[in-house]
């Protein structure tokens, strides 16, 4: 190997980094060249810190300047990609602070529109609504408030509808919000669910939000065959080429729902979730779920929770080629990254966008998060 060949190895592969300006590449090979020269066999110091095997194995390049590193995404975060949950209560005049989920709020129709209005004109696209009643007499063993005419989601999805026509609406379905016992479907005598009659009742509720003038209604519940029955209700009302199925076809239980159930109020009032939603260590039953709900007419696959699930998310994606797929980065996953940047372990912004670029790598393409109003100041700068 010549000298002008070893200087340019060892040139190459100094550990530079970052944005160059020439005149400090000219000083730095300047530096290499006294160095080299003063060897006493210069050939086989280069040789000793050259590139062995095939010249593609130089990547530093390709990320060495900001714009580049952009480049490397196969999906990068969009104002589009992003809902943006909100919780909504039937107390017409509240917003009142989530302790557990920082600068989240439950909040009253009157509070609605004076709330969303800056987030809207900063870009904000479309929002998932949680009815949250506060009256006691609201809930009871069926759920009946859950598609009463003058509840929070029907009057809010009417409210927004006028007041921002480009919002994109999607209605949460769900009974535990308004069950007595804070379940997501109807009871047995004996405390279990009885499928047939919450896919019943969990369908006429997709319906009911779907006329009201949801874009997408999604069942969040868990419930065998809901997919197929609230399919079905929607063409049979006519209304099945306007209003998009959103599927939480595979949710997990597990721990990361905390600080929902203390906004929403809806944890169990006696044992669990566990026989309905998804055992963590189940992948094949998640895989199952994805390929039932696909085949009973889902639009488009959700997972539930996102960062200790991209395993599932590139499933989905693998599994439902041709459809779009979200994640929901749920409460916990949240109020964590949240309670990390407090104790200074990182930065805030820096973590809430590694996150969810981990999910986007993983295979989604929307995103549910609470980091919402964030990503919209961020992404505008």
């Amino acid at each position: 190997m010549s000298f002008s060949q070893s200087f340019s190895h060892l040139v190459s592969d100094l550990p530079f980094g970052g944005d160059i300006h020439p005149d400090d590449r000219s000083s730095q090979a300047s530096q290499v060249r006294s160095h080299v020269t003063g060897r006493s066999n210069p050939s086989t110091l280069a040789t000793s810190i050259s590139i062995s095997g095939d010249i593609s194995s130089q990547l530093h390049a390709g990320y060495s300047h900001p714009l580049s590193r952009v480049w490397q995404a196969e999906r990068q975060l969009t104002k589009e990609m992003l809902i943006y949950p909100l919780f909504i209560t039937d107390n017409p005049d509240e917003e009142t602070p989530i302790s557990s989920l920082p600068n989240q709020c439950r909040r009253g129709l009157n509070r609605l529109i004076p709330f969303l209005s800056p987030l809207v004109q900063k870009g904000l696209r479309s929002v998932i609504l949680f009815g949250v009643p506060l009256d006691p007499s609201a809930k009871d063993f069926f759920g009946t408030a859950a598609d009463d005419p003058a509840g929070p989601v029907i009057l809010a999805i009417r409210l927004l509808r006028s007041h921002f026509p480009q919002l994109y609406i999607v209605a949460d379905v769900c009974l535990c919000e308004y069950t007595s016992h804070g379940h997501c479907g109807i009871l047995r005598d004996d405390g279990s669910l009885n499928n047939a009659a919450s896919v019943e009742r969990i369908s006429d509720v997709a319906l009911a939000y779907a006329v009201a003038g949801a874009h997408c209604v999604a069942p969040s519940d868990m419930n065998d065959g809901r997919v197929r029955a609230i399919k079905l209700k929607l063409i049979d009302a006519g209304i099945a080429h306007q209003v998009l199925l959103m599927s939480y076809s595979a949710k997990f239980s597990g721990c990361l729902y905390g600080p929902f159930r203390d906004a929403a109020g809806s944890a169990p009032s006696f044992g669990d979730r566990k026989c309905y939603q998804l055992p963590p260590a189940g992948r094949g039953l998640a895989r199952r779920a994805i390929q039932r709900d696909i085949a009973e007419g889902a639009d488009i696959i959700m997972v539930k929770p996102a960062g200790s699930y991209l395993d599932i998310i590139s499933d989905a994606k693998q599994l439902a080629r041709d459809m779009p797929i979200a994640a929901y980065q749920v409460s916990g996953e949240y109020a964590m990254i949240h309670a990390g940047a407090k104790a200074g372990l990182f930065d805030l912004k820096a973590m809430a966008f590694e996150s969810t670029e981990g999910i986007l790598r993983a295979g989604a393409g929307i995103v549910v998060s609470y980091f919402v109003p964030d990503f919209l100041e961020w992404l505008s700068r």
